[in-house]
């Protein structure tokens, strides 16, 4: 018997089924497949969970996506990217980044996945509250990031900054902080060598010490 030949839609859904729910791989394989862009997975940035590039002289249009995200977190991100990648074929450079033409395309490729009504009850509400007025990113989605966040394989000895009391000394980054009162959605922490003050996200994944 002859062997499989493997097609490039078969490569594609390989690795995607690494990192996605199993029932979105062929949403966003066709997603990859009916655009011209480059997808790479990369490892952790602490700055972004994603990033769009428009290609420059006939070069492809490129997305990343940070492949230490959790499954649910990095569909999400994907969508975001597919949306710029959306937003620029068809506007260009003549538009914000995360304006109103975004956050449509956005909402546009969120609404299959929420139809399909197979995410976790709090991540399904999320997004659907997300939808009522969509944010810049997952992360300016204060609600939704938490609520993703939930999925995350917990590292030992590690919690979110906001689960920690006042007062409490933490590391992060190779240096120690002490946790101050909160403003918004950051907490006003204390480095303690410098005594410098920093506003830490609520969010943030520290080292109680």
């Amino acid at each position: 018997m002859a062997a499989k030949r493997f097609t490039k839609r078969d490569e594609v859904i390989r690795v995607f089924e690494k990192y996605l729910p199993q029932v979105f791989v062929d949403y966003v394989v066709q997603l990859y497949l009916s655009a011209n862009v480059r997808f790479k997975i990369v490892g952790e940035r602490k700055s972004k969970l994603g990033d769009f590039r428009a290609g420059r002289s006939g070069e492809k249009h490129q997305i990343t996506v940070n492949g230490t995200l959790n499954q649910y977190a990095f569909l999400i991100t994907t969508l975001h990217e597919f949306a710029h990648l959306d937003t620029y074929n068809q506007y260009g450079f003549s538009v914000l980044p995360h304006g109103e033409e975004w956050k449509n395309a956005f909402r546009k490729l969120l609404i299959p996945v929420i139809d399909e009504k197979t995410l976790p009850k709090d991540i399904q509400n999320a997004l659907v509250q997300s939808l009522i007025s969509t944010k810049a990113s997952s992360c300016s989605d204060h609600q939704l990031s938490r609520v993703l966040k939930a999925y995350d394989e917990r590292k030992e000895n590690m919690a979110l900054l906001e689960e920690l009391p006042n007062n409490t000394t933490f590391a992060l980054n190779g240096k120690h902080f002490v946790k101050g009162p909160l403003r918004r959605k950051r907490f006003l922490c204390e480095e303690i060598h410098s005594k410098r003050k920093y506003l830490v996200n609520a969010l943030a994944e520290v080292k109680p010490v």
